[in-house]
């Protein structure tokens, strides 16, 4: 009997019967980018208004750990790079219709104008501060002279990198759960609702920190919006894509999604801060650390359901 050999695409460790390349690194990376576009958002918005006497850590101190954070993501980033050696390569050229190689050079400028910007910063944080080199304190004194430039500058590119977060997904057809323009808005406006959260951690202002609580207020209300904007744009569009709604409408993502992320990770908060701006209830850092851990949770579970869902739910 003759032998015959068959060839399967099934069983493909990492493909099928879903797409699982992307662990734990890339939701991180996401989350940890959009916090870092928050808290450099708001540090420049507050300079250029010249309220850094007012808001000392949206300002001034908050901005002193975004070079880590950022460090923290790319780390992540790289670590998911199956070739490694080859990072290099995302700076050889620029491509406009990819939303990576947008990202790859927006990290580029955004990286170190945060580091910068944290420099020009932190002898006011610290008085004491002493730089070991003087050319660096003289380099730090020449941004110091155009800082309202660097700080427009890091407006536009913290709104870049908060946004390309989310348009890095929907670029991928192939995922119809990824694919909506709803993700740019909802991981900005998610990124700046974990930059106040933080900023709201650190602060030790009673002014300041209602500031925070009456904009992180806002900023989720506007988040809860555009998650429900979502959902409404799957169930009116194709059936791969009510299909891919139904993972969190009755699916496996259910519970995870609307109870930790929009329950505990956003109308929790909200209602908590709404109680601490009308004086009802005393100030807590609860809803700030609620928020981070929905922000987080938000991601991970975009990029695992967005992994999950096909073109052949529906067939």
């Amino acid at each position: 009997m003759p032998e015959l050999d068959v060839t399967s695409g099934r069983n493909m460790h990492l493909i099928h019967p879903h797409l699982t390349i992307w662990g734990w690194e890339i939701p991180l990376y996401l989350f940890l980018g959009g916090l870092v576009a928050g808290i450099l958002f708001f540090s420049a918005l507050y300079f250029l208004r010249g309220k850094a006497e007012e808001l000392p850590t949206v300002v001034r101190v908050t901005p002193l750990f975004a070079p880590f954070l950022l460090a923290l993501g790319l780390l992540a980033l790289f670590l998911d790079l199956e070739y490694k050696l080859h990072v290099f390569r995302f700076y050889t050229n620029i491509r406009l219709e990819s939303p990576m190689s947008w990202g790859s050079w927006t990290l580029a400028v955004i990286f170190p104008l945060s580091v910068i910007w944290a420099g020009m910063h932190v002898d006011h944080v610290f008085p004491r501060w002493r730089w070991p080199w003087p050319w660096l304190e003289k380099l730090l004194l020449f941004f110091k002279r155009y800082a309202r430039a660097v700080a427009w500058l890091l407006i536009v590119y913290a709104a870049l990198l908060g946004m390309y977060t989310g348009i890095l997904l929907s670029a991928f057809n192939a995922r119809p759960f990824w694919n909506s323009a709803i993700l740019g808005p909802l991981f900005l406006v998610s990124g700046l609702s974990t930059g106040l959260a933080l900023n709201l951690l650190l602060s030790h202002r009673e002014g300041e920190k209602h500031l925070l609580g009456r904009l992180d207020v806002m900023a989720i209300s506007v988040e809860l919006f555009l998650i429900i904007h979502l959902f409404m744009g799957f169930l009116a569009s194709t059936q791969v894509h009510i299909d891919a709604a139904k993972l969190f409408l009755g699916g496996p993502y259910t519970a995870s999604f609307w109870v930790f992320v929009v329950g505990l990770g956003l109308l929790l908060p909200m209602v908590i801060e709404l109680l601490e701006l009308r004086g009802e209830v005393l100030p807590t850092r609860i809803p700030a650390l609620l928020v981070l851990f929905g922000g987080l949770l938000l991601r991970f579970i975009v990029v695992e359901a967005g992994q999950v869902s096909h073109w052949s739910m529906g067939m």
